[in-house]
């Protein structure tokens, strides 16, 4: 039975789902998620899980995603990317350290409004759903954490090009992201490009590519591997059978893991069984994976 994750170092010009119809196709398994989309125009990191492992993709999501972007500046489009009709072209003209005096402003906990083509969900339908029918509706700013936001190279006025590097958290949308230290610097910005280089420690440059899907098998990776971000707890057989049936524990090893956190509690042989959560004085089951 096929079980494990896979990081596919997507192309542009392809959609995560497709990416997915590929994996089933080449893996024979029909189970297959992902762990957070990439546009259709982003490349890099897609982490896919196959067969029954997907109850573990939240754990993926979680880690920090880092991204190498670029983006033009004094061109708005109606989706903050190049993919999108141009709205406004109005010239800007600022240096690397204007720029830079900006970044503090989008580092840390960041109040951002998620761009109408998003996957977000409004009265049950996605917002770029009501996007392609030139629907647009209001969006409430919402929290995101920006763990570090550079900027590598500002290009020539009258429309600048910005590529920087950022590493952020779950939720953050890097078009917004340059869009709106563009709005700060009196103008609009869209991204040109946009490559996704990790999820945690999960790499696009280990990927397996489309191209070389056939060997699929050799880019497998065992869940132990896929969540090694994770704080864990090793176990003997006997505590591991009590995990296995998804028993609660009061005193004993799991209670040595982080408090209030997710961790990985590993069987004999460094394998995941399950993962836990310390919970006052107890060790709760959150996922059991079966033997």
């Amino acid at each position: 039975m096929t079980r494990g994750f896979l990081v596919v170092d997507k192309p542009g010009g392809m959609t995560s789902n497709q990416v997915v119809g590929m994996v089933k196709k080449a893996t024979g398994t029909k189970k297959v998620g992902h762990a957070g989309t990439l546009d259709p125009m982003a490349t890099g990191a897609l982490v896919l899980a196959v067969g029954k492992v997907t109850r573990l993709i939240r754990y993926l999501q979680e880690q920090p995603k880092e991204y190498l972007a670029t983006a033009l500046f004094g061109v708005a489009t109606d989706t903050l990317d190049a993919d999108g009709a141009v709205l406004s072209r109005e010239p800007m003209d600022f240096t690397h350290a204007d720029i830079e005096a900006v970044v503090p402003r989008f580092t840390g906990m960041v109040m951002q409004v998620p761009p109408m083509v998003s996957a977000l969900k409004r009265d049950g339908r996605r917002l770029y759903e009501l996007a392609r029918e030139g629907e647009m509706v209001d969006r409430e700013a919402r929290p995101v954490h920006v763990e570090s936001l550079e900027i590598l190279t500002v290009g020539p006025p009258p429309y600048p090009e910005v590529e920087f590097r950022v590493v952020c958290g779950k939720g953050t949308y890097v078009r917004s992201l340059a869009d709106d230290m563009a709005a700060v610097l009196g103008g609009a910005a869209h991204l040109t490009s946009l490559r996704r280089l990790r999820i945690g420690s999960l790499r696009a440059s280990d990927g397996v590519t489309i191209d070389d899907l056939e060997n699929w098998e050799t880019y497998l990776l065992t869940p132990a591997r896929a969540l090694r971000d994770l704080a864990h707890v090793d176990v003997d057989e006997e505590t591991e059978r009590g995990v296995r049936n998804g028993v609660r524990f009061v005193g004993g090893p799991l209670l040595s893991g982080p408090p209030d956190a997710p961790y990985a509690v590993m069987g004999p042989g460094n394998r995941l069984i399950g993962v836990y959560r310390r919970v006052g004085d107890r060790a709760e089951p959150e996922v059991v994976l079966p033997s």
